[in-house]
């Protein structure tokens, strides 16, 4: 199955304004993700953004880039524009990647592929073991509860996303900034209207489940940080140049 790559990406984000050009090893963190992506080879990359700062500094390190409208709510609607900009006529699945995930495991994006194949699934993500138990209570952190304990070769439903959890529960995991479609299950997607367990979680991927969409989930083997902080972005800053020596 044809697999496409798209990686939304802005400047405007609440918490840490212009994170996608902040740079660690000398290059921006828009150019880590794609490049990743790319190691990957599941498919072609292109990331999707309103700003013409990351569409020049995406070409200048070598990606593709589509510049879309800056009026979207949410990273899907944004890569479902870039999809229609091009022509998908050969696509079979679409891959969301976040862009602020630069650590996110290659081995990890291929499985997730694989297990949509595998299961003729429409619709699923990555989550991860919680190896902490403050991260049950932190907001920034969104939790996944499923059907099932994962293992290595299950893709269970997704029962609910939150991102503060009171008790803990073998079957809620940490959710991975990333999401794999059929073509047909996104543009259905995106001619929902936003719910409002959506809206007031911050999570659109509650609009899926408050419509009937089944998630299904895969066992990431690794649990990388998003950058949402400058906190978040030292911390990835260290272990990146670490890795590099």
């Amino acid at each position: 199955m044809n697999t496409l790559v798209i990686i939304p990406s802005r400047l405007s984000a609440t918490r840490l304004p212009g994170k996608p050009l902040l740079k660690i090893n000398g290059l921006s963190i828009i150019t880590h993700v794609f490049k990743n992506a790319q190691k990957a080879n599941i498919g072609e990359v292109i990331v999707a953004t309103e700003d013409q700062e990351i569409v020049d500094n995406v070409k200048q390190n070598g990606g593709q880039v589509i510049l879309t409208k800056n009026t979207h709510k949410t990273g899907t609607d944004r890569i479902y524009e870039a999809l229609q900009k091009i022509d998908n006529s050969n696509i079979d699945l679409v891959m969301n990647l976040q862009g602020d995930e630069p650590l996110m495991n290659v081995e990890d994006i291929r499985n997730l592929r694989n297990q949509m194949i595998k299961n003729e699934s429409g619709f699923g993500t990555l989550a991860s073991i919680i190896t902490k138990k403050k991260f049950f209570q932190d907001q920034n952190i969104v939790k996944v509860m499923t059907k099932k304990n994962l293992d290595t070769s299950n893709f269970p439903e997704a029962l609910n996303f939150m991102r503060k959890v009171d008790e803990q529960n073998e079957k809620i995991y940490h959710h991975l900034g990333i999401y794999c479609y059929k073509k047909e299950v996104l543009k259905k997607f995106i001619t929902l209207d936003q719910s409002s367990n959506e809206i007031k979680n911050r999570l659109e991927q509650l609009r899926a489940l408050d419509n009937n969409i089944e998630i299904n989930v895969a066992l990431a083997k690794f649990s990388p940080i998003g950058v949402d902080t400058e906190e978040d972005f030292v911390a990835i800053k260290k272990i990146m140049e670490y890795k590099s020596k």
